[in-house]
């Protein structure tokens, strides 16, 4: 897998079934930074609005409702373009 993978509004019952509610609360304000992720990543987003840009690919807009997996080794630009807070788990 080497592209962003979204589901927007997941069922609570798939969310409880992930334990995504016990995962840690990762949040920051408006922004722009470079990430490169060394591990996958996999995040439910509580509040804020990101476009989050693969160094070779296009944009990609997530947020609030959003179930979202980063792949391992993606080097990327986050835009957070509301506040952002987000449970997240690491593989």
């Amino acid at each position: 897998m080497d592209q962003i993978l979204i589901e927007h509004n997941p069922a609570t019952a798939k969310l409880e079934v992930m334990g995504i509610f016990g995962w840690p609360i990762w949040s920051k304000e408006a922004s722009t930074f470079p990430w490169t992720y060394d591990q996958t990543e996999t995040c439910y987003f509580l509040e804020g609005e990101v476009v989050v840009t693969p160094e070779d690919g296009e944009p990609v807009e997530m947020g609030a409702g959003d179930l979202v997996t980063f792949p391992k080794g993606m080097s990327c630009t986050w835009e957070i373009r509301q506040d952002v807070k987000k449970h997240y788990n690491f593989e």
